[in-house]
Order: structure tokens, then sequence, then C-alpha cells
């Protein structure tokens, strides 16, 4: 029986520079945070000479050619295992929510499979193999931030070279401002969730294009992770929802499929009731608004009475982690 976990995500600055369309032409920057929501894997080999796999759905077959969740499958060729093996996975947050639960997955996975061959690797690398599976085999538009937070854990400054190269540094924060950064954070769900891949295949699409509008808007979603940055290590959490709500507004250009009328009216209420910035995580169209707050009884009052759930978060600083292994 092996068990793992990776951890889900938040994105606090420059989300959307991390997709090769972008950074291959212009290096890309994200801030990051790894959140206590996750991904759990449970692996177990069966007495039967099959391939047994519970998640949204259930398969069972008898090689992983035959498999029909193409990470599992991509997963288990990549690991050499092509037989006599149960595979479960359950999630805190359901996927299509912004929080990198794809990439969660993955890495979650891929650890697994190492801990099935009793083989101790570094976060680089699952992290590495989780891009490989998903952007190069697979061909999804995704970009890398959701993978490599995972496999890091904590708050990270995320460089995306443009040979492909990633550098990982962990912001250089006190537990004051930590703990500050908890505490003025807010998170709710919207109630719905979506596919992710529309929104960044046009994305994709006008980068390669080289389309004037989308290269310019990353270019100062860009800066904006770079301002994130400075605000949080310099403890100045306020500026940071400031920055949020530029980087906002600037995202809602990018896409008409971003936001809707139920989002918009959710994130005036919010500002209404004291929020100084947000957004909503991930690609856009649904999921997770995150907010920073001056005073959050008075925005989680509004939200709720709203018909919003909240979601308690704190930081995550361990990374994909296997729990049990025996």
């Amino acid at each position: 029986m092996i068990i793992t976990r990776s951890p889900l995500r938040i994105s606090l600055g420059g989300g959307g520079t991390d997709l090769p369309s972008y950074y291959e032409q212009h290096g890309g920057f994200v801030i990051s945070g790894a959140i206590d929501r996750y991904v759990y894997i449970v692996l177990h080999e069966p007495f039967e000479d099959e391939i047994i796999l519970k998640y949204s759905k259930m398969e069972i077959v008898r090689c992983a050619a035959d498999v029909s969740h193409p990470i599992i499958r991509a997963a288990l060729q990549m690991a050499n295992v092509d037989s006599c093996i149960e595979i479960s996975s359950v999630s805190d947050i359901p996927s299509g929510s912004g929080m990198g639960s794809s990439g969660s997955f993955t890495v979650a996975l891929m650890s697994a499979l190492h801990a099935l061959r009793k083989e101790s690797v570094s976060a680089r690398r699952l992290a590495e193999e989780a891009c490989h599976i998903e952007m190069d085999l697979l061909r999804e538009p995704v970009g890398k931030q959701d993978q490599y937070i995972a496999a890091y854990g904590g708050i990270q400054a995320l460089t995306f070279h443009r040979n492909g190269q990633v550098d990982v540094e962990p912001l250089h924060i006190s537990l004051e401002t930590l703990y500050n950064l908890e505490d003025n954070l807010i998170l709710f769900f919207t109630g719905f969730t979506r596919s992710a891949s529309a929104i960044l295949r046009e994305q994709d699409s006008k980068s390669k294009q080289g389309d004037e509008a989308m290269v310019n808007n990353l270019h100062f979603i860009k800066q904006l992770g770079e301002e994130s940055r400075k605000a949080i290590e310099s403890g100045d959490i306020q500026s940071l929802g400031e920055i949020m709500h530029t980087h906002w507004e600037r995202k809602k250009a990018r896409s008409g499929a971003m936001t809707n009328r139920c989002v918009d009216a959710y994130y005036d209420l919010a500002r209404a009731n004291g929020a100084t910035g947000g957004k909503l995580l991930g690609a856009g169209g649904g999921g997770f608004l995150l907010f920073c707050v001056k005073d959050k009884a008075r925005v989680r009052r509004a939200l709720t009475t709203a018909g919003l759930r909240e979601v308690r978060l704190r930081f995550d600083v361990e990374g994909t982690k296997v729990l049990v292994q025996s």
C-alpha cells in the first residue's frame, strides 16, 4: 500500500506567463503558493492480474494501453507498469476549480509509481516528469507552474527561461509576514467549475501568432508578478491586494470567457465589503475567487450570505509527500 499527496496552489502573481508559447520567447515569472488542500493517490497491488482505476470513473483493463484516463495511461507507460496495479485518487477540491489539480494529480501519481519501485526522487524530477506527461506527451495547453509548486510546496518565485529551464526560489519572508498573508487571504468557491483548456488554447494560439494585445498583456502580468514578490517580501499585504486587483482587470482582457455576470457580481460584492483586491484563480471561467482583505469577517459575511462557500487556507511547506509505504 502506497499513499502520496500533492498540495493544490494559489497563484499570487504572474499567472499565465508559464506557458511555453510565452516564456520560450520572453521568459516567464510566477509567484505561486502551495496550500493545505491536497490531491491523494492510493496505490495497491491487487491479487488479480489487471489494472483497476478509481477516480471520477472506474476502469478495469488488462494493460496500460487500454486505460482511458490520459494522464494515468501516460504515467503507467512511462513507469513501465503494465498490469497488476490498483490506483485510486481523492481530492480535497473539485477539478476544474483553478487550483492546479491536474498538475498536483500528475505529480502525486508519479511519486507513487516511484515509491512502488522503491526509488527516492527529487522534487525537480517529479515536476519535470509531470510537465513532460501533460505538455509533451498529451499536448495539453498548460504551463509549468502547477507541477513545480505541487512538487516543491511553500511560496515560490518560479522563473521560466526560454530554454525551458525553471528556477525555483523560496520567497524571503518572515513568520510574521507568512501569518499576516494567511490571515488576509480569503478563498471562496463560486459554485461551478470549468475546463481550462479552451481559454488556455486561446491564449496559447494568440501568443504563438505574436498577437500584440495578448503578448503585451502577458508582459504587464509578468511585471505585476515581480511587484507581487516585492510586496510580499516587504510584508506589504495591502499593496499585494491592490496588485491583485490590477492583475484581475488585465486578466479579464485576455478572453471573453474569463469571467461572467455571477463572478463579476461576487467580485464587486467583496470589494464593496472591504476586499482590497482579488481574482479568479486559474485560467478563468469559474472555480475559486481569492481575495486580499482588510476586514475578513465583513467579506466572509457578505459572500457567505450570497451563497458562496469559503475554504479556509494555510500554506503547505512540504510539497509532494509519500505518506504511507508498506
